[in-house]
């Protein structure tokens, strides 16, 4: 018997999440650093303009007369409570009648009823976000406008262009510069092309022919560029370079000798094996190893294209501590003032073919001055958290450092914890221990015996206080520092995350950091 078919109505009801696009950039916000914020809020200036800040137009500070606080708190700010972007939970104030709503279901039609004049006699008590930069305490300081020192290319291709060298050896100079890494080493291998496939690597044969040099020139040119300042640079390894230097200097034959055939015995401290090879007393030995230890191994290193001594984080926020309390707050030094620029706003308003434009130019300038101040809203009350939680890192330092993890400040704050993520990427700190990224606070747990558990940065700190005591003619090897982390703290891990952590603070193994001398 066939089966029957037939069309039935049937209700059903569901609940899903709507990404609105306010809701997407508030989240977007969110996960910008201070510095792409600055950059996001001068492109919405350039884009919108009925958004201004104080350098398009300066507005008077508010006055501080009592009445005008009550005024100014009974009149709902730009910067009300939007919906936390939480990923999945979405909560927040309604606004003001005065404002324009914040409600996904909003359409062109609502919109056209907006009264905006009214919106606009508001926000004349109305404080704008971040603070003036009109004084000069708010300026960045004057190391901040000195120019960046000279890199390693600018330096060789300055010496380049002093030099002698006819057109087609400067071409081929220029190729060879262009071709060293961050090191200051000639790099000619020949890396991955557009697909994957394995490039063949370079020869100094190919680049004496795109350079229109004669082949048995290149080899010259490249050793006069290999004495440049720094000497040793466009080696093609490290005992080139070290070889180089050492006849620069005048290095006698046994010198010579170590760096080209025993180099690997002294990264071993193996001088016994030098000393049998070269057939010389143990003293010759050690006195040419304490001459080649002075030599540089990195030329690059004084013109790093970015000098790590000079590169400034600015906080986002500060933890102060007052008395016996740690107080949080926000650092809205350079960031810009934004309001509504009324005196435009106004005159096109008066013309009814840009009102259409006007209304969406306004929606779009109090969304984003909403979420900017939503923004440092919640990364304030995350950070607020976070202090509670680690008081007793902020009050000791980062051996008290406790286990935590995002679940931990969601589940306080009450948001999801791909918001806490969010709010924690790319943001800083500064605590009277330091500068640190909100994510540094976040660790996993290490058990100890007969205590709570400890934070695997804290342990990290432990690993490297023992290398910095040990005993530099007999160093400490990672079994050994298992058993004392075990005796002396209580702390039970693997010989393995000894060597792992170890690794992570840039601490060499035990037979390279043995004292030589």
């Amino acid at each position: 018997m066939p089966i029957g078919m037939e069309m039935k109505l049937q209700v059903k009801l569901s609940q899903q999440l709507v990404m609105t696009p306010q809701l997407v950039q508030a989240i977007r916000l969110l996960q910008l650093s201070r510095l792409e914020l600055v950059d996001e809020v001068r492109k919405e200036l350039d884009g919108n303009p009925v958004l201004a800040d104080e350098l398009i137009e300066p507005q008077e500070r508010p006055q501080t007369d009592a009445s005008l606080d009550k005024a100014a708190e009974r009149e709902a700010p730009v910067s009300a409570a939007q919906p936390e972007p939480t990923g999945g939970d979405t909560q927040g104030n309604e606004p003001p009648a005065s404002v324009p709503p914040m409600d996904a279901a909003d359409n062109k039609d609502k919109t056209d009823e907006i009264d905006w004049e009214k919106y606009l006699e508001n926000q004349q008590l109305r404080q704008p976000t971040g603070t003036s930069a009109a004084n000069y305490d708010d300026l960045p300081p004057i190391e901040a406008n000195y120019t960046r020192p000279p890199n390693l290319e600018d330096h060789l291709l300055w010496q380049l262009g002093m030099s002698d060298f006819v057109e087609d050896e400067q071409r081929f100079a220029a190729l060879i510069i262009g071709n060293l890494d961050e090191k200051g080493y000639l790099d000619l291998e020949g890396g991955t092309g557009p697909d994957g496939e394995v490039l063949p690597d370079i020869t100094i044969a190919d680049l004496a022919k795109e350079a229109d040099l004669h082949p048995e020139d290149a080899d010259e040119v490249l050793l006069l560029i290999q004495r440049f300042d720094p000497v040793g640079v466009a080696a093609r390894n490290l005992q080139e370079c070290l070889l180089i230097q050492a006849e620069v200097l005048g290095f006698d034959d046994v010198e010579k000798a170590v760096i080209t055939n025993h180099l690997h015995d002294v990264e071993r401290r193996n001088l016994n094996a030098i000393t049998k090879a070269l057939d010389i007393p143990m003293e010759e030995v050690i006195e040419a190893v304490k001459e080649i230890q002075k030599l540089e191994s990195i030329p690059a290193r004084n013109y790093a294209a970015i000098d790590d001594r000079t590169i400034a984080i600015t906080p986002d926020v500060y933890v102060i501590k007052d008395g016996d309390e740690f107080v949080v707050t926000d650092n809205d030094r350079g960031m810009q003032r934004l309001y509504i620029n009324e005196s435009l706003v106004k005159k096109m308003l008066l013309d009814p073919k840009a009102k259409e434009f006007i209304n969406d130019k306004l929606r779009s300038a109090q969304w984003l001055i909403r979420a900017i101040e939503q923004r440092r809203r919640t990364i304030i009350r995350v950070t607020e958290c976070i202090v509670t939680k680690q008081r007793a890192f902020f009050e000791k330092g980062v051996a008290h450092l406790k286990p935590m993890i995002l679940r931990d400040i969601a589940e306080t704050v009450e948001m999801h914890e791909s918001t806490i993520s969010r709010v924690t990427s790319n943001k800083y700190v500064h605590t009277p221990q330091g500068l640190f990224e909100l994510k540094y606070f976040f660790n996993s747990s290490i058990s100890r015996v007969g205590a709570e558990d400890i934070a695997s940065e804290s342990v990290k700190q432990a690993i490297k206080q023992i290398i910095e005591q040990e005993n530099k003619d007999k160093p400490m090897s990672d079994q050994g520092i298992v058993k004392l982390l075990k005796e002396s703290q209580g702390i039970c891990i693997a010989r393995r995350t000894v060597a792992k952590y170890r690794e992570m603070l840039g601490i060499l193994s035990s037979a390279k950091r043995k004292k030589l001398f």
